[in-house]
C-alpha cells in the first residue's frame, strides 16, 4: 500500500501550510527581525585563493598588538649597560712644559677623551655630514637612516652609515662590533633609552671619542695628534673634514699609508664638505677655499721609546711617592699630565750625550759599559727641567737619571764644608772653618778625632801629597785628605743632617759611615744630587723638586699640593760653598765645564776603580748633574771605566763636565748671564796670597803670608797642633788645622 495516503488521523501528523509567512526553521538562519538570511554565494575563481580582508585586519592589528608589546616589554628588559673595558681604556697624555708639545702617550689604548668643548667646531659638523646629519633631530634612532644608508650603499652614491650617531655610540660605548641579531636589537632598545637620558652634545663627544680613525687611534684627540701633531680644537676645516672621512674606512682612507685610495678618499672628504654646505654649517666661501690636506706619514707612536720611557716612569712615582695619584690610579688612564720638563732643553740635553759620548764610543769592551744619567733642576722653583736616563728605554729599562746605586765620589765634598759653616764648626786645635782654614792635604794622613788617631788614613788621587792647604785650594784639587779630617772636625752626623737638609734622600745607602763620607760612597740618584746642588744655587732655601704643572683628569681638575720652601741651610753656608765651587771651574778640575758669560760653581767626582765619574754644577738660573757609569750589559754589574773612549782613565772633569758643558751652554744660550748674588761667611773673602815656603807646622808667630799649597811631597805623621800652639790669626788671614782627608776611591775628582 505505499501509494496509500498515510493516515490524516495518525497521531503527531498535521498537514503544511505552504501559505505561512514565518520562518521555516529548517531553511537555515533568520536575522533579527525574523526573516531568513540568504546563503552567502560560494567564492570562484581568484577570489577562492585570498583570506577575507576581515581577517585580514584582524591578523595585522593583532601583530600590531604583539609588536607594540613585544617593544615595551623590551624596553622594560634591557637596561642600560656599564660601558666596556674597551670604550673606557684611556692612555695618560704627558706634555712639556708649554702644555702643547706631546712628550710621551702611556696606556694599553692609545685614546684620550675629551669634552666637547675641546673639539673644533668644524670636526663636529663634519662627522654630522659624514654620519648623520639628522643628528638633533632624531629620537636616537632613525628608519628612514637605516633605508638611506642602504639605498645609498647600493646604489653608489657614497658610503652612509645606516645607524644613528647614537646607535654608533651605544654600540662603541656599551656593547661591541659584533654583528649579531641579539646585539642589534640590545642596540635599538639602548639608543632609545640613552637618547632620552643623555644630551645631544654628551652623545655626539661620547661618540667622537670612542670612534676609531686608524693609526692605532681611538677617539678625535689621539686621530688629531695621529694625523697631524694637533689637539682636536686646533685642526683647521679641511683637516676636519679629512677626519670625517676616515670614520667610514679608517685604514683605506689614509693616503699616506694607501695613496692609491687617494681618489676615493678624497671624493669621501668632498662628500663631507658639501654636506656641510648644504645644512649651513659652512660658507660657500670656506668651502670653496678648503683644498684637500697633506697627510704626512705616520709618526712614531709617542710610547716609552728613547728617553720618553724614562720621563715617564720619573713622573708616575713622583705622583705616587708624593701622594697625588697613585700607580692603580695612574694604571686606569684618563689623566692629562703637564710635566715642568722644557722640550728645548730635553733636546739639549740628549743632544750634548749624544756629542760627547755616545757618537764616540767604539766596540771595545769598556765602550760597552758606558751608561749616561743626568738631570737637570730649576733652582729658584725645584722644577725638573731636562732628564737623561739612557739611549733607550725600551733596551735599557734601568733609569740611570734615577738609579740610586753607584757611589758619588768627591761631589759630595762641597755638602762637608756646608756643614761646617752651618754649624760654625772648628778644627780639632779649636779653629773656625773657613774657605782659607789651612789642612794638612799629604796622602795617607790619620784623620784626627778629638782622642787622637780614628786609624782611617785615606789616599788621594794617585797618592798626590799637597802639604798645607787653604780648604780652597783642596776644593779645587779634590783632596781627600783635608775632608775626611773635615768630616770629623765637623762631626759626620751633622754634615748627613745638612746634606739631607739640601736635598739628600735621609735613606740614602752609606749617607753616614764615618769619615769616609768624603770621598763620596754615598749612593744617590744624579737626579737628587742634582736637587740638592740646586738648593745650593737657591741660597740654601730648600723646595722639593717637582714634576709637574698641571694635572687632569678626564678634562677635570686634579689639584696638586703646593710645597713651601724653607731656609733649612742659612744662606752663609749655601753662598760661601758657592765662592769656593766657582774656583773648581774656574781653576781646578772642572774647566771643562766652563760656560761664556755665565758664573758657574761645579764640583768633579770619580768612585773607586774607575767605576763612575761625576760632575755637578749650577749657574744661578739651572742646576744639572751628569754622571758617567760603568755597567756590563750583561748582568748589570758594575765595571771599571778604564780605556772607555779611548781614556787612560775616566774622571769626572773629562766627558761628564763636557757633557754638562755643552748642555748647559745651549740650555742657557737665549738668556741673560746672571752672576751669584752672594752673602759669605766672615772671613770668607778673597784668598791672600800664600808664601812659596811652607813650613811643616804652624811657627809660634805667624808670618804675615802665610804657607803657600806647594808642600813637600811626604807626608807627614805628626798629630795636628794643639789650640795652644795655634796663634789667632787676622780674619783675611787663613788658619791651620792638620789631619788627613778620605775617600773611597784614590781619585778625588
Amino acid at each position: 500500500m505505499s501509494d496509500e495516503q498515510p493516515d490524516q488521523q495518525h497521531p503527531g501528523w498535521a498537514p503544511r501550510d505552504l501559505t505561512a509567512t514565518g520562518p521555516d526553521p529548517e531553511s537555515g538562519p533568520t536575522d533579527k527581525n525574523g526573516k531568513q538570511k540568504q546563503k552567502r554565494p560560494k567564492r570562484t575563481g581568484w577570489r577562492r585563493f585570498f583570506p577575507r580582508w576581515r581577517w585580514v585586519v584582524g591578523t595585522i592589528l593583532g601583530f600590531l598588538l604583539l609588536c607594540i608589546g613585544l617593544f615595551f616589554l623590551g624596553y622594560a628588559l634591557v637596561p642600560i649597560p656599564d660601558p666596556n673595558d674597551a670604550a673606557t681604556a684611556q692612555s695618560n697624555v704627558y706634555l712639556y712644559a708649554d702644555g702643547k708639545s706631546q712628550l710621551a702617550i702611556d696606556g694599553a689604548v692609545n685614546r684620550e677623551d675629551v669634552p666637547l668643548s675641546r673639539i673644533a667646531l668644524t670636526t663636529q659638523h663634519a662627522a654630522l655630514a659624514a654620519e648623520d646629519r639628522n643628528f638633533y633631530n632624531e629620537r636616537g634612532i632613525s628608519i628612514t637612516g637605516t633605508l638611506r644608508g642602504l639605498f645609498n650603499t647600493v646604489t653608489g652614491k657614497g658610503k652612509q652609515s645606516g645607524s644613528t650617531i647614537t646607535q654608533q655610540y651605544v654600540k662603541n660605548y656599551y656593547l661591541g662590533q659584533e654583528q649579531t641579531i641579539v646585539r642589534k636589537i640590545k642596540e635599538l632598545f639602548i639608543s632609545i633609552k640613552v637618547d632620552r637620558n643623555e644630551s645631544k652634545d654628551d652623545i655626539l663627544a661620547g661618540y667622537l671619542n670612542t670612534s676609531y680613525f686608524g693609526r692605532n687611534a681611538y677617539g678625535i684627540q689621539a686621530a688629531s695628534q695621529a694625523y697631524f701633531s694637533k689637539d682636536a680644537d686646533q685642526v683647521t676645516l679641511a683637516q676636519s673634514a679629512y677626519l670625517a672621512t676616515l670614520l667610514n674606512a679608517p685604514s683605506a682612507y689614509d693616503v699616506a699609508a694607501h695613496p692609491e685610495n687617494k681618489p676615493q678618499a678624497k671624493a669621501r672628504w668632498q662628500y663631507v664638505l658639501d654636506g656641510m654646505l648644504k645644512e649651513k654649517w659652512i660658507t660657500q666661501a670656506q668651502h670653496d677655499a678648503a683644498a684637500f690636506p697633506d697627510v704626512p706619514d705616520a709618526h712614531p707612536s709617542a710610547g716609552l721609546s728613547g728617553q720618553r720611557g724614562y720621563i715617564v716612569e720619573a713622573v708616575k712615582n713622583y705622583l705616587d711617592t708624593a701622594g697625588i695619584v697613585s700607580s692603580d690610579e695612574l694604571a686606569a688612564g684618563g689623566y692629562r699630565i703637564t710635566t715642568t720638563l722644557q722640550k728645548s732643553k730635553q733636546d739639549d740635553l740628549t743632544k750634548s750625550v749624544k756629542q760627547q759620548v755616545t757618537d764616540k764610543l767604539g766596540s771595545s769592551t769598556a765602550d760597552s759599559y758606558v751608561q749616561i744619567g743626568a738631570a737637570s733642576v730649576d733652582p729658584a722653583t725645584a722644577k725638573v727641567r731636562a732628564l737623561y736616563g739612557g739611549t733607550d728605554y725600551l733596551k735599557h729599562y734601568i733609569s740611570n737619571a734615577t738609579r740610586k746605586d753607584f757611589a758619588v765620589g768627591s761631589t759630595f765634598k762641597p755638602f762637608i764644608f756646608t756643614s761646617a759653616v752651618q754649624n760654625h764648626s772648628t778644627t780639632q786645635d779649636g779653629r773656625t772653618i773657613t774657605p782659607y782654614t789651612i789642612y794638612n792635604g799629604n796622602s795617607q794622613r790619620e784623620v784626627q778625632g778629638p782622642d787622637g788617631s780614628t786609624g782611617y788614613a785615606p789616599p788621594n788621587e794617585d797618592g798626590r801629597n799637597y802639604g798645607n792647604i787653604t780648604v780652597s785650594t783642596a776644593m779645587d784639587n779634590s783632596v781627600n785628605a783635608v775632608f775626611a779630617q773635615m768630616a770629623e772636625d765637623v762631626g759626620t752626623d751633622n754634615v748627613a743632617s745638612t746634606a739631607a737638609d739640601l736635598g739628600v734622600p735621609k735613606k740614602t745607602t752609606n749617607l753616614n759611615p764615618g769619615p769616609s763620607m768624603a770621598l763620596g760612597v754615598a749612593q744617590v740618584s744624579p737626579l737628587d744630587m742634582a736637587h740638592a746642588y740646586a738648593t745650593l744655587a737657591n741660597h740654601g732655601n730648600y723646595r722639593p723638586y717637582t714634576f709637574v704643572e698641571k694635572l687632569t683628569k678626564n678634562g677635570d681638575p686634579v689639584s696638586i699640593p703646593g710645597e713651601d720652601d724653607s731656609q733649612k741651610t742659612p744662606r752663609e753656608a749655601a753662598d760661601t760653598t758657592t765662592s769656593m765651587l766657582t774656583s773648581v771651574v774656574q781653576n781646578g778640575t772642572g774647566a771643562a765645564a766652563q760656560v761664556p758669560g755665565w758664573e758657574v760653581a761645579g764640583k768633579t767626582g770619580t768612585i773607586d776603580d774607575d767605576k763612575a765619574a761625576w760632575f755637578a754644577g749650577y749657574t744661578p738660573a739651572l742646576s744639572t748633574v751628569v754622571a758617567m757609569m760603568g755597567e756590563d750589559p750583561k748582568n748589570g754589574n758594575q765595571k771599571p771605566l778604564y780605556g772607555a773612549l779611548g781614556l787612560n782613565r775616566v774622571n769626572g772633569g773629562g766627558p761628564p763636565a763636557q757633557i754638562w758643558g755643552q748642555y748647559t751652554a745651549g740650555a742657557l744660550e737665549n738668556t741673560t748671564p746672571v752672576r751669584f748674588d752672594l752673602e759669605l761667611q766672615s772671613g770668607a773673602s778673597p784668598e791672600p796670597t800664600l808664601s812659596p815656603s811652607p813650613s811643616e807646622s804652624p811657627s809660634e808667630t805667624p808670618s804675615s803670608e802665610p804657607p803657600s799649597s806647594s808642600a813637600p811631597a811626604s807626608p807627614t805623621t805628626e798629630p795636628p797642633v794643639s789650640p795652644s800652639d795655634t796663634p789667632t790669626l787676622p780674619t783675611e788671614t787663613p788658619t791651620f788645622s792638620f789631619g788627613p782627608d778620605e775617600n773611597t776611591d784614590p781619585s778625588p775628582n
